[in-house]
């Protein structure tokens, strides 16, 4: 599992940091590759250690060096991340790159975005009396990292009038749409024709070629909204000549591309409850692999000869796709040690079967509610004094589930009083 091709360092000083890491790295992923057994704090903590006594070494180096004006990511710097994503640091960078690269993107897409990197803000803020300098040092670099590139998508979407912000985000979910249907198993034309009719609808919203307002007025910061349109029209004019049928020098990166897409996708659906956040690790690696393989921003053949614009198009939004898949299943995942998904997935099943119950009526008797209390009663004994122990060990998250089941538990008590309420009414 090596990491993208990058640059050595530039500075000779950093090397030793790299090989360390390198070696700190492999028996991360020796833990990880180890499916007898759960990953157990005692056995993450020294290498945990490893990696913030680099950390120290790699600020004090860097300290020393004018900042560049641009932030750049050499090898150590993806070694690096590799050791915390396998230690289940959160990633964001690489998708801000991709949404700058791509040109297109929502105010939805910024707006999540926005939000995780407040919550990562308010946690190191927390932590600041609890971790290591260095570590805070190196995270906050991360962070600031994501604003320069947060910053920069937003300037794009200011420039847009707030009468054009819904039309923008209609043509952007015609494009991702378009590129969906592109890489199903079976081609719809049926499809992109209505997608089409979409567009034809926008375009005869413009008068004398401009978007306007009730007065007449042309909107400001249309000219990208036109050149998007454009690119709309351009898309889905390719989509329907190809017919889902990638050029066959490129076959082979787009069913490895189409396979982890597919695998996240069903990840993403079912929320496996033995989803353990490392083992996205291994998807985003094959990800960085083919993304790095690209020559000055092109995917290129055997031979080295680059893309056509439908096969350029298509691999990369499969990577896109692919690396949006990653970001929305770790901001969902929660701070529960992985010994104790199992019992906390159901728990989160059982109380989303609960809400559902609840908003769409309750029920007509308290023997409805039998079901859900054995889960519930079953799942409390499995406690020693409180706890849940797996084998000698007291996994981390014990708050979070205890939380989750007194809440399931809360609603099967409104549900059962809100019965006896109606029995003695009547």
């Amino acid at each position: 599992m090596e990491s993208p091709a990058n640059s050595v360092p530039l500075d000779p000083r950093e090397q030793p940091i790299l090989e360390c890491l390198l070696r700190t790295r492999d028996s991360l992923l020796l833990l990880k590759q180890d499916k007898s057994s759960y990953i157990k704090s005692r056995d993450v903590l020294p290498l945990y250690e490893e990696v913030i006594g680099q950390v120290e070494n790699l600020n004090a180096v860097r300290k020393e060096k004018e900042r560049p004006t641009r932030l750049v990511h050499y090898r150590l710097d993806y070694v690096l991340d590799d050791c915390f994503q396998l230690i289940s640091l959160l990633f964001l960078t690489r998708l801000l790159d991709h949404l700058e690269e791509a040109g297109f993107y929502s105010s939805k897409d910024l707006n999540s975005i926005t939000k995780t990197l407040e919550s990562l803000r308010e946690t190191l803020d927390r932590g600041r009396n609890n971790y290591s300098p260095a570590l805070l040092t190196l995270l906050e670099s991360r962070l600031e990292e994501c604003q320069i590139s947060l910053a920069k998508l937003q300037k794009g979407l200011a420039l847009l009038a707030p009468g054009l912000a819904q039309t923008h985000e209609t043509l952007v979910s015609i494009l991702r749409s378009t590129s969906a249907v592109n890489t199903r198993s079976k081609f719809s034309k049926t499809e992109v024709n209505n997608l089409r009719e979409q567009l034809k609808k926008i375009e005869n919203t413009q008068k004398d070629g401009n978007f306007v307002d009730a007065d007449g007025t042309p909107f400001a910061g249309q000219d990208d909204l036109k050149s998007l349109m454009y690119r709309c029209w351009r898309w889905t004019e390719l989509v329907l000549e190809r017919e889902g049928k990638i050029n066959e020098r490129f076959q082979e990166q787009y069913d490895r591309l189409l396979e982890i897409r597919n695998q996240l996708d069903r990840l993403s659906v079912t929320q496996a409850w033995s989803l353990r956040e490392t083992d996205l690790f291994g998807y985003q690696r094959k990800l960085d692999r083919i993304d790095e393989a690209r020559v000055n921003g092109n995917f290129v053949d055997a031979e080295g000869q680059p893309a056509d614009l439908h096969a350029q198009r298509t691999l990369l939004y499969l990577i896109r796709r692919s690396y949006a898949y990653i970001y929305a299943l770790l901001i969902s995942s929660e701070p529960v040690s992985e010994a104790l998904l199992p019992v906390y997935n159901q728990l989160q099943t059982l109380r989303r079967c609960l809400v559902e119950v609840k908003e769409s009526g309750g029920v007509s008797n308290s023997r409805e509610l039998y079901p859900y209390s054995m889960k519930l009663n079953s799942i409390d004994n499995m406690r020693i004094d409180g706890k849940f122990y797996v084998g000698p060990d007291i996994p981390e998250g014990q708050g979070s589930v205890n939380a989750l089941l007194a809440e399931c538990y809360d609603f099967v008590w409104e549900l059962r009083a809100a019965v006896v309420d109606e029995e003695q009414q009547s």
